[in-house]
C-alpha cells in the first residue's frame, strides 16, 4: 500500500526511486521503507531486486565500468533505452534526505557485517504517489565503516557531465554545499552518520516489485527544483 502525496510511506511499504532526466525515466528501483519521518526517508534493498536501468550502463557495469562516458554521452542526448537489472551481493540501508544534494548508503554483506558508506551527490527529492524522483549528479564519495577514511569518485565524469550540460550552475552550487556539509557531518559522525550499523529487519519482507506504470508521470525536467 502506498500513501498518497503530501502523506508519508509507511514501514514495509513499497516505494520506488527514480532517476529522471528531461521528463524520462533514466532508472527506477524499488525499496521497501525503513523509516519516513517527512524531512529524510530511509529505506533498504537486498539482493534479487530487480529494477529498469539504461542498458548502456548494464553493459558498462558488467565491464568493469569501461564505457561510462558512453553512458554519460547517451544520457546527454536523450536516447537510452532500459532494460532489467537485478542488485546482487550486498544489502543496503540507504537515507533519502528530501531538501538535500546527497543520498547516504550503508553496504552490508551477506552476513550482515559493515562493508562501507557511500554518498551520491543527486538532486533534492520530489515526492510521488509512488516514492521519490531525483537526478544523479554523478559525484561519489565512500567512507570506510568507522568513518576513519574517506574517498572521493567520479570526479572526472562530474566535469564531464557539467561540460554536457547535465549539471547546471545552480545543481553545481548545490554539490559544492553539499560536499562540505557532508564532509563536516562525516567529521562530527552527526545526520545520517549518526545512525548505528545494526542489522536491517527483512525477515519476513516480501521482495518488492515496480508497478506497471513506473514510466509514466516523470517531471519535466532534469532540473526541477523551484
Amino acid at each position: 500500500m502506498t500513501i498518497n502525496v503530501p502523506g508519508r510511506f509507511e514501514v514495509g511499504t513499497t516505494v520506488v526511486r527514480r532517476h529522471v532526466w528531461g521528463g524520462k525515466v533514466w532508472s527506477a528501483m524499488p525499496y521497501r521503507v525503513l523509516e519516513d519521518v517527512g524531512d529524510y526517508l530511509t529505506v533498504a534493498s537486498w539482493p534479487g531486486l530487480r529494477g529498469l536501468v539504461s542498458t548502456t550502463w548494464i553493459k558498462a557495469f558488467l565491464d568493469d565500468g569501461h564505457g561510462r562516458d558512453q553512458t554519460i554521452q547517451e544520457l546527454a542526448s536523450g536516447t537510452w533505452r532500459l532494460g532489467w537489472w537485478a542488485w546482487q551481493g550486498t544489502t543496503v540501508r540507504s537515507w533519502y534526505g528530501l531538501d538535500a544534494y546527497f543520498t547516504v548508503r550503508q553496504y552490508f554483506d551477506a552476513d550482515r557485517r559493515p562493508l562501507s558508506w557511500y554518498v551520491d551527490f543527486d538532486l533534492p527529492k520530489q515526492r510521488t504517489r509512488m516514492g521519490i524522483d531525483t537526478f544523479d549528479l554523478l559525484l561519489d564519495l565512500v567512507a570506510e565503516p568507522d568513518l576513519s577514511r574517506i574517498q572521493w569518485k567520479d570526479v572526472e565524469e562530474y566535469e564531464h557531465g557539467r561540460r554536457l550540460g547535465l549539471i547546471d550552475d545552480r545543481a553545481h552550487q548545490g554539490v559544492l554545499a553539499a560536499r562540505e556539509e557532508v564532509v563536516g557531518l562525516i567529521e562530527s559522525r552527526q545526520g545520517p552518520f549518526a545512525h548505528d550499523w545494526s542489522p536491517l529487519p527483512l525477515e519476513g519482507w516480501r521482495t518488492p516489485v515496480l508497478p506497471v506504470d513506473v514510466r509514466s508521470g516523470a517531471v519535466s525536467s532534469g532540473l526541477w527544483i523551484s
